[in-house]
């Protein structure tokens, strides 16, 4: 399979601001463009066009410094302590309008320029009706995608409550760069719902100019921001809010404003068209499961039909294999697989695709009663293959199972990719950085592995080890789909994807184990606290720069 970049996309209308009719909204700031600053001529402050007029309402200018370059020796010692940043675009004019020696302030701060750091000026007492009332030089680091994109976060969160910003951060950077940055700053102003009367905090800066800003650039920046804002919202919420028939009726909202083609199945369909898997996670709750399919179709499909499929556990508590409480309290968020197929499906209708794409959310809760599934149990998926239940805190590989087995038979993809909250090993052997990935097919591995370098999603691959499906033998059904305590195996997150890979009957496929970077404990760059929305920038990406045969049966 070759997975070449076409960067193809066509124009669709703008997604709305808020992910929902029933989601508590919060305002995103509105970037717009000015004239690329003109080069210097005769006085520092001459000719640039950044300073506002005091009647334009600009309350900050931002202007970038990066960070100095590496050097083997320096002749001044206190350069040698304290490199000096190096200026970009509008740093010595606003340095001479606002009166500050920036290389002494920036020593005293410990500033060094480094992607991430800001430096805060205010107007001398003099001028301050004329100027605004903050100066932020921004450090932009060596003015890669990846400092770019830190660089866009802090300044996100340190204008926070402003009214009207003007920025020279990004004259003369090429595209990727400018989407980094506006990517992370949309992401870095990021905040969660809050339910009740506290509010979150201060909002985003309501306005936002940039000069030299690439129009391209913006467009893309703000799509998959707000297809990532969509799934963090998705996914933060409540459990008592965000059952699966809210969550079926948040996928009918999306449909109806990006377009879409949308199927629901309820309960009692999926019983008459056997989701058995599905059915029996959900069988011990009051909230019955759904299975969402919803569809974006380009104008002339000459692209390829890529299927995604997403966990959508609205709450786990491990069933009768009950939870430890502490273990509960982030399990409002196992159905993120299913929040970020949403989003991505509606982003794709947004970026005018060439690609079909398919996203199918299998809702469910997995909760306690007298109907739950039990371990013992043999439940036939929809293919038809009995599975032993051994812990039925493995739930997701259950709906899963389903939902590919589904997509396999019955929507003919090229390509099927699932992402899911799937299991603990993987977030311990990879952390909270990054994503598991595996495939059976080396050309969708390497097409996955460029889009996470690209997006700032990073997955790490995990071998498919064939050899360890003996821990999937079963003496009372076609599969165990645990490993059993007695056999004292390892390896849970690479047995979990030999599971699911039964599933999918040879199609072209790649299994996104999430478990780890789904959630975060605090800021930290453009990662908010609460959901991160993890997957959907990669899947986004991968969409937009993979292209396929029309029937992808390669396998390497």
């Amino acid at each position: 399979m070759q997975l070449p970049s076409n960067g193809s996309a066509k124009a669709a209308p703008k997604n709305r601001a808020a992910p929902g009719p029933d989601l508590p909204g919060t305002a995103m700031t509105a970037v717009s463009a000015i004239g690329q600053l003109n080069a210097r001529t005769g006085a520092p402050t001459a000719g640039t066009g950044l300073h506002p007029a005091a009647s334009e309402g600009v309350d900050v200018l931002v202007v970038a410094l990066a960070a100095a370059a590496e050097t083997s020796a320096r002749e001044d010692t206190e350069e040698a302590l304290h490199p000096t940043p190096a200026p970009r675009r509008g740093a010595v004019e606003t340095a001479l309008a606002y009166g500050v020696d920036v290389a002494a302030r920036a020593a005293t701060a410990g500033f060094t320029g480094k992607a991430g750091e800001t430096l805060l000026v205010q107007p001398p007492s003099g001028r301050a009706e004329e100027l605004p009332g903050k100066l932020i030089y921004l450090g932009v680091g060596d003015e890669s995608v990846q400092g770019m994109r830190k660089a866009g976060a802090a300044l996100a969160r340190t204008t926070r409550g402003d009214a009207k910003v003007r920025a020279a951060v990004l004259d003369g950077l090429g595209a990727e760069a400018q989407q980094a940055f506006l990517e992370g700053f949309f992401l870095g102003g990021y905040r969660a719902p809050r339910l009740g009367k506290t509010p979150a905090g201060p909002p985003m800066a309501r306005e936002m100019e940039l000069t030299g800003l690439d129009p391209d650039a913006l467009r893309l920046a703000e799509i998959t921001a707000r297809a990532v804002w969509f799934s963090r919202d998705l996914t933060n919420l409540p459990p008592d809010v965000a059952t699966p028939e809210w969550m079926a009726a948040q996928s009918r909202a999306a449909a109806a404003r990006a377009g879409l083609e949308i199927t629901v199945l309820d309960e009692a369909e999926l019983k008459r068209r056997g989701f058995g898997g599905l059915l029996a996670v959900g069988s011990g709750s009051a909230n019955p499961p759904r299975l969402v399919q919803v569809s974006y179709r380009p104008a002339a499909e000459t692209g390829a039909h890529v299927v995604l499929a997403g966990k959508g556990i609205t709450f786990d508590s491990g069933g009768i294999s009950l939870k430890p409480r502490d273990a509960m309290m982030s399990m409002k968020m196992d159905m993120a697989g299913a929040a970020v197929v949403l989003a991505v499906v509606e982003a794709a209708a947004a970026l005018g695709l060439e690609h079909r794409v398919t996203g199918v959310l299998a809702l469910a809760e997995n909760a306690i009663g007298g109907s739950a599934y039990r371990p013992g149990d043999v439940v036939r998926t929809y293919n038809g293959t009995t599975v032993e239940i051994g812990n039925t805190d493995a739930e997701g590989r259950m709906v899963l199972a389903d939902a590919l087995a589904y997509a396999a038979a019955e929507l003919s993809p090229d390509v099927l990719v699932d992402i899911a909250t799937l299991t603990g090993a993987a977030a311990l052997g990879l952390g909270q950085q990054h994503g598991a990935l595996f495939s059976n097919t080396p050309g969708l591995l390497r097409a996955m592995e460029q889009a996470g370098q690209v997006s700032g999603d990073r997955i790490w691959q995990l071998p498919l080890v064939h050899e360890y499906e003996y821990a999937l033998e079963s003496d009372t059904a076609d599969l165990a789909h645990v490993a059993p305590p007695a056999l004292k195996f390892g390896a849970g997150a690479i047995v979990a994807a030999l599971f699911l890979e039964k599933f999918v009957d040879g199609v072209p496929w790649a299994h996104l184990d999430i478990a780890g970077p789904m959630r975060a404990g605090s800021d930290n760059h453009e990662t908010a606290k609460g959901a991160t929305g993890f997957g959907t920038r990669l899947l986004i990406s991968f969409l937009r720069n993979a292209t396929f045969p029309p029937k992808a049966q390669d396998a390497g």
